[in-house]
């Protein structure tokens, strides 16, 4: 899943990038409000992590051009204010979640989780689909109460396809979703990892869809 983390904090920025990317996260930083905005409209991301006070354009001012773009993505403020009426004109700007400065990065992860699940109508506590439950602490998958390990691209690879059953995935989505703007990738290296995935999953899992890339989901 690709992040996009705007905080403008010296310190904390390039830490969380750090810590989010650790547990899974494809994560891009931006550090002012401006550039956040423009980065936002990018269809490549999953959720914002948006601080409020951003130099060059708050971040309240940014949400609310977001939503007027009817731009839905899910938004989690942090923001070291605590006034009650700030968390409000959050949340009425269209925030999707708020956390307070400063926190624990276990409570940001399961936030996230939740924020995840809720986008894309997933009920259960657990990201669960076709049979399979993928476990984020471990970063494996249960397959037929068996513990399945998996490599870190493979984790990235998975859960997104996870959060995505049914729908077709061209191997740029997948790409775009896996890494962040910092790493070197090759939408041909999807293939390689689709195939390794098929061997420790199944592979009637995984469908491909010739020139338009792979569908998650048991065949049936």
């Amino acid at each position: 899943m690709r992040i996009l983390l705007v905080e403008d904090d010296a310190a904390l920025g390039p830490e969380l990038k750090t810590s989010l990317a650790r547990n899974g996260y494809a994560v891009d930083l931006a550090v002012n409000g401006i550039d956040g905005q423009i980065m936002g409209k990018e269809d490549i991301y999953d959720l914002v992590i948006l601080d409020l006070g951003l130099p060059d354009k708050p971040g309240l001012e940014v949400l609310r051009h977001w939503r007027a773009q009817k731009n839905n993505i899910p938004v989690l403020i942090l923001t070291a204010r605590s006034a009650w009426q700030e968390r409000v004109d959050g949340f009425d700007a269209g925030a999707d979640d708020y956390l307070p400065k400063p926190f624990h990065t276990e409570e940001l992860l399961v936030r996230m989780t939740a924020l995840l699940r809720r986008a894309n109508q997933q009920i259960s506590s657990q990201l669960e689909t076709s049979g399979l439950t993928l476990d984020e602490n471990t970063q494996s998958v249960l397959r037929e109460g068996q513990e399945v390990a998996l490599t870190g691209t493979e984790y990235r690879l998975l859960r997104y396809m996870m959060h995505n059953p049914g729908r077709v995935l061209s191997k740029l989505q997948l790409v775009e979703h896996m890494y962040d703007d910092c790493a070197e990738n090759d939408s041909n290296v999807v293939e390689a990892y689709i195939k390794m995935l098929r061997k420790k999953i199944g592979h009637e899992m995984i469908t491909t869809k010739r020139g338009q890339g792979y569908v998650f989901g048991a065949s049936r």
